[in-house]
C-alpha cells in the first residue's frame, strides 16, 4: 500500500510539474526547485563566499582579513544558547567601524549581499507577496549559519517586528515568514512576539543616513523580560542596511538582560 501511495504521489507531482512548470526565482529557467542549481552555485555557493566582519557582516578588505576569526561559545563547557559568546582576537577580525563604534549586537551572519539579482528574492517576498520564497530564504540562511562551526546557535529566535500600520498594509511580516522555517530547520524555538514595535517609524530606507538612529530610537519593547534574561537571542531579518534597526533592537534586548544578541539576516547591503 505504501509503495502504491508513493507511486501515485510521484505521478501527481510529475503531472503538476508539466502543467505548472517551475521556474528559477532568479534566472527564470526551468527548475524543479525555487532556485536552479546554477544560480544556487553562483550566488550562494562556496565561490560566492566573501570574508566578512563577524560583528556587522560587512565585507572585509584584504588588509583586514589576515587575523583569526571570532569564536562563539566553543569552550569545553559550552552548550548551544547557554550564555554569552567567548570573543577572541577581536582586534584582528573586526572591521574598523566595529572597533571604533561597537554595536549592541555581538554577531551577524548573512546568506548573501543585497545586490542584483539576489535582491529580487527579497523584493518579491517583501512587496510581491511571494510568500513561497520565505522557505527558500530560510534554507539559504540556515546553510550560511551552519557553515560557521564557531557559532553557537541561539536559545531563542526573534523576528524583527513590524509596526501595526505597516503590518496591516502588507498583511504579513517578511522577517517572521523567514524565521518560521528557519527555526524549524535549526531546531531553535521561535517567539514571534518576543519584541514588539510600539512606534510606526518611517521606513529606514526613506530616511537620510544621519537620521536613521533617531528615527528608530525607542521603537521596541520586550513584554516578557524573563524570556530574554541571560540568554543568547537570535534576531531574524530579511535585509540589513545601515544596521540601526538591528542595533536598536539588540540594545533593547540587552537592557532586558540578554546575554548576547546575534543577527541572522538573509541579505546584507554592501557599504557604498
Amino acid at each position: 500500500m505504501n509503495d502504491k501511495i508513493a507511486r501515485v504521489t510521484s505521478w501527481r507531482r510529475a503531472l503538476l510539474g508539466r502543467l505548472l512548470p517551475n521556474g528559477c526565482a532568479l534566472c527564470g529557467g526551468d527548475s524543479d526547485e525555487a532556485l536552479c542549481g546554477g544560480c544556487a552555485a553562483q550566488f550562494f555557493g562556496p565561490a560566492a563566499a566573501v570574508a566578512r566582519c563577524p560583528r556587522c557582516a560587512n565585507p572585509l578588505p584584504a588588509t583586514e582579513n589576515s587575523g583569526s576569526a571570532l569564536t562563539f561559545g566553543h569552550g569545553p563547557n559550552s552548550t548551544p544558547g547557554s550564555g554569552p559568546p567567548f570573543l577572541h582576537d577581536l582586534g584582528s577580525s573586526l572591521c574598523g567601524k566595529c572597533l571604533a563604534e561597537p554595536p549592541a549586537f555581538d554577531r551577524t551572519l548573512v546568506a548573501a549581499d543585497y545586490v542584483l539579482p539576489v535582491d529580487q528574492l527579497v523584493l518579491q517576498l517583501k512587496f510581491g507577496h511571494r510568500l513561497a520564497l520565505a522557505p527558500l530564504c530560510a534554507r539559504l540562511l540556515r546553510d550560511a549559519v551552519l557553515s560557521h562551526p564557531d557559532y553557537t546557535l541561539p536559545a531563542l529566535l526573534c523576528p524583527v517586528p513590524l509596526g501595526p500600520r505597516r503590518l496591516a498594509e502588507r498583511g504579513y511580516n517578511q522577517a517572521l515568514e523567514i524565521a518560521r522555517p528557519l527555526a524549524r530547520s535549526m531546531g531553535v524555538p521561535l517567539h514571534a512576539r518576543l519584541a514588539v514595535r510600539v512606534h510606526d517609524t518611517a521606513a529606514q530606507s526613506s530616511v537620510t543616513p544621519e537620521r536613521r538612529r533617531q528615527n528608530i530610537a525607542g521603537a521596541f519593547v520586550v513584554p516578557d523580560a524573563a524570556l530574554v534574561a541571560g540568554r543568547h537571542i537570535g534576531v531574524v531579518d530579511d535585509v540589513m542596511t545601515s544596521g540601526q534597526t538591528l542595533n536598536e533592537l539588540a540594545a533593547t534586548l540587552k537592557r532586558h538582560g540578554a546575554a548576547c544578541v546575534s543577527n541572522l539576516v538573509f541579505a546584507r547591503t554592501p557599504p557604498h
